[in-house]
């Protein structure tokens, strides 16, 4: 799948920043050459029907969909689960971790992400610090945006967090977060969180167990129509409830307009907290869920992949959703949890783009090992994997299906 550069004819002039993705099969089944053109998508046509002369990019044999988004992530604690000794903090040490956590979820296809940040205690607004510079040295690669997670927010203890919150968002922190769950009062918590977002226009990010209805009620009932809105998760917790208190909070949410971010390749927070949202009730109720990574590699989840493909996955083969629906709560519904402009693969969108080997979203959630992430029109990340056999007299007979690396010739 090399990239090739043909000349234009004599008298044309070619758009350096161009590139032409070559045949590539989209989820309706159709084979197009795709145009990509100052970080938009300008053209779809059939295979063969757009002006050759660009940089192309062959995507024979891959489905090309919409770039997944990952919604949480914890960048400043991520690749800490080996760490022989206390974690350092770091502000070099962290903004290490950050870089090479996101570069990790890139390769996977996910063009911007959503890192929940602590802040407070003994590190201070260091981590935020460190993920900010982060997000500065992955310009052009991929998208990051910071949370500010403070520990307590309420009561004579809370008043340094509160202080900490806003100084955070003047930093830079795009979204204010926090664990209502964590603080001795979580309504005056979610209240004071709501109120620092009002002031400064920002998102809301909270992350919560979701194991109490009349606290959710609560929060959904301040969240109404609160803009650019609330999202919260990962709500294991509901699960455990009974059905119809569960249900009547999923209601709530709904009505509400909050988003919930489900983390189905296991959890952030403690063991007793693992298991992932009751998807299909809160679907039918209307609510909008996505799914996130959650912890990557660190003390919650010390094998976490942070791949979004293999959260469709789970929501597919765990959790009941369409192969279609599941990849679309880690790209689409993702992207419009995080605020983010839709894409599709059309003319005029964004060119946020995953080509994964296969033919359909299904096969894709199944064995999505080759890979080709496009990030603002442009080839940011590859993954290409190899599978071999012995010579097997079985495999030519029945004429399997192989990939293999090509004879060199002699």
């Amino acid at each position: 799948m090399p990239d090739s550069q043909p000349q234009p004819p004599d008298g044309a002039t070619a758009d350096t920043t161009a590139l032409l993705l070559c045949g590539a099969r989209l989820t309706d089944g159709r084979t197009v050459d795709v145009r990509l053109s100052g970080g938009r998508i300008e053209a779809v046509g059939t295979a063969g029907s757009l002006t050759p002369y660009y940089t192309r990019v062959d995507l024979s044999g891959y489905l090309l969909l919409p770039a997944p988004a990952e919604p949480h992530t914890h960048g400043d604690t991520a690749l800490t689960a080996d760490s022989p000794g206390p974690v350092s903090y770091d502000i070099e040490e962290v903004q290490r971790r950050a870089t090479e956590a996101a570069l990790l979820q890139l390769g996977h296809g996910a063009t911007a992400l959503r890192s929940h940040v602590r802040i407070g205690d003994v590190q201070g607004l260091g981590p935020l610090e460190a993920v900010l510079q982060a997000r500065r040295s992955l310009r052009g690669l991929a998208d990051l945006t910071a949370v500010a997670v403070p520990r307590l927010l309420t009561g004579v203890a809370g008043a340094d967090g509160l202080a900490m919150l806003r100084d955070a968002v003047k930093m830079g922190a795009g979204i204010v977060g926090g664990c209502p769950d964590a603080d001795p009062d979580p309504t005056g918590y979610a209240e004071a969180v709501l109120e620092v977002a009002a002031e400064h226009g920002c998102p809301v990010d909270l992350h919560t167990h979701g194991d109490d209805p009349a606290r959710l009620g609560r929060l959904a009932a301040m969240a109404g129509g609160l803009r650019p809105g609330v999202v919260i998760g990962p709500c294991a917790g509901l699960a455990r409830l009974p059905r119809e208190a569960a249900s009547r909070a999923a209601d709530q949410l709904a009505a509400a307009g909050v988003t919930v971010v489900c983390v189905p390749q296991g959890g952030c927070g403690p063991v007793e907290h693992r298991g992932n949202a009751p998807v299909r009730l809160l679907r039918a109720a209307g609510v909008r869920v996505a799914a996130g990574s959650g912890a990557l590699r660190d003390v919650s989840n010390p094998v976490g992949r942070g791949d979004p493909l293999e959260a469709a996955y789970l929501l597919a083969s765990q959790g009941g959703m369409r192969a279609r629906d599941a990849y679309g709560a880690v790209a689409g519904v993702a992207r419009e949890a995080m605020g983010l402009p839709e894409v599709r693969v059309e003319a005029g969108f964004p060119a946020e783009l995953l080509a994964v080997r296969g033919e359909r979203i299904s096969g894709v959630l199944s064995l999505a090992y080759s890979r080709i992430v496009i990030h603002r029109g442009r080839v940011v990340a590859r993954t290409s994997a190899v599978r071999e056999y012995c010579d097997s007299a079985a495999a030519v007979a029945l004429e399997l299906p192989r990939q293999g690396r090509p004879d060199p010739g002699p």
